[in-house]
């Protein structure tokens, strides 16, 4: 099966088209963070989501913790899809599903031990999607994603054997090693920031090889 891609931090709306262009399934487009590259304006997402064609998915990142004020930052940007970078701490899946029914919910699980693979294949019951990721919620400034970092495989490859949704796999992937990736943890999808830009720019010839690597398996 063809392993889907995500490109995240898309920061205009040539971005997102030259991403799209290139063969991407999906973009990623980030709100407010408290740490971590790429966000932009709740009213440029919403611009950007606006002119994506369908069937391409539009995840807004937020890093918002209630079911209700996640609710809020979607009225505010109409995406598709919704990637909360951090656990729920007021509120549940439910409660946003509800609100926004035709809405995908993707949860961010960031993969630091078995602890994480527990919490992965709880909560994927809960949600339309898991995207693991290498950040770190625990420090002082929370670490969201973006950080270019890659985490263990091998307990991904452990939430993706018992997942009962989708995973998405994310965290310092680039064109050198998404073809490994890929076979270790035999995911759904893949989603990559900086492995395919210079300078903080989306960089054609990056993602070009990243998605020729990527369709290798």
């Amino acid at each position: 099966m063809k392993v889907r891609i995500k490109i995240c931090c898309i920061s205009s709306i040539f971005e997102a088209l030259t991403a799209i262009e290139l063969g991407a399934d999906a973009i990623g487009l980030v709100g407010r963070m408290p740490s971590g590259p790429g966000p932009i304006s709740d009213e440029l997402i919403k611009q950007i989501a606006q002119v994506v064609p369908p069937p391409i998915a539009t995840f807004l990142l937020t890093s918002e913790t209630s079911a209700s004020e996640i609710i809020k930052h979607h009225y505010r940007t109409n995406t598709n899809t919704i990637q909360i970078v951090d656990l729920l701490s007021d509120g549940t899946y439910s409660q946003i599903k509800e609100a926004l029914p035709y809405v995908k919910i993707v949860q961010v699980i960031h993969v630091i031990d078995s602890k994480s693979v527990d919490l992965a294949i709880k909560l994927s019951e809960s949600v339309d999607a898991l995207l693991l990721d290498s950040g770190n919620p625990n420090l002082k400034i929370k670490e969201l994603g973006g950080t270019g970092r890659v985490h263990n495989w091998k307990l991904s490859r452990q939430i993706r054997d018992n997942s009962k949704c989708p995973i998405f796999l994310a965290g310092g992937l680039n064109p050198d090693n998404v073809k490994q990736a890929i076979e270790e943890v035999r995911p759904y999808a893949i989603d990559i920031c900086s492995g395919v830009r210079t300078n903080g720019a989306l960089d054609k010839n990056k993602l070009s090889a990243f998605m020729t690597n990527s369709m290798m398996t």
